[in-house]
């Protein structure tokens, strides 16, 4: 796909969504009750279920741990709501993946920053395991700035063939372009720490899914994206 063709892409996904013109259809990926299609992978933090939130919580001296979609995703637009401790560094993996020739299964892939430091870069792209800091925030005043302490923080996450850009509250922030990988999980980061018990709380996690890098292009041309 070349960066002409995937911009009118993104303008018509644009248009399309803002009026509502095709039969698109947010999923939630969870259901507010139970951690049914997710698995966890990594270290030992503690998931569970708390007044229709997932609560991740620290465990002390165990690796990065992750709750990951059972089910793999190409193209999408993700929204998630996010409340972090300042003590608890995070993030959201996107494309991401766990395959036993890579590292003994560690995961790895694109996580969109969870960053309450000094540092403010929340909703930067690292690539987990991997390359390290693909986009990071420090260019980028008004999204640093648009970070909430104490307050839960929304993110927006556009995956589309090679482009993927994320706005935190509403404020553009990363726009990365990058063909390394076009698909992979979902998951929710507890970080490694030396402290147990901290928290990291996430809710209305909804996804619209535009299906594989070779069906995108005709769902939106033919509107049958459902």
């Amino acid at each position: 796909m070349t960066k002409k063709i995937a911009f009118f892409l993104f303008l018509a996904v644009s248009f399309l969504i803002a009026g509502n013109k095709l039969n698109m259809e947010w999923e939630n990926l969870f259901d507010g009750k139970t951690l049914d299609g997710w698995e966890q992978k990594g270290g030992e933090a503690q998931y569970k279920v708390e007044d229709g939130m997932i609560v991740g919580v620290s465990k002390a001296d165990t690796p990065n741990s992750f709750l990951c979609t059972k089910q793999k995703y190409s193209n999408f637009i993700l929204e998630v709501e996010f409340l972090v401790d300042d003590r608890m560094n995070s993030g959201i993996q996107i494309r991401s993946n766990s395959f036993e020739e890579y590292r003994n299964g560690r995961v790895h892939g694109y996580q969109v920053e969870i960053d309450p430091s000094n540092r403010a870069w929340s909703a930067g792209i690292y690539d987990e395991a991997r390359r390290g800091w693909l986009y990071d925030m420090k260019n980028n005043e008004a999204a640093r700035n648009a970070f909430k302490h104490g307050e839960w923080n929304k993110y927006h996450i556009e995956a589309i063939g090679n482009s993927i850009r994320t706005w935190i509250n509403g404020v553009p922030a990363a726009n990365l372009e990058d063909s390394m990988t076009k698909e992979g999980f979902i998951a929710l980061q507890v970080h490694g720490t030396k402290e147990s018990g901290i928290e990291v709380k996430w809710r209305n996690i909804r996804i619209l899914d535009l299906g594989t890098t070779n069906e995108f292009p005709q769902k939106i041309i033919s509107g049958g994206v459902k």
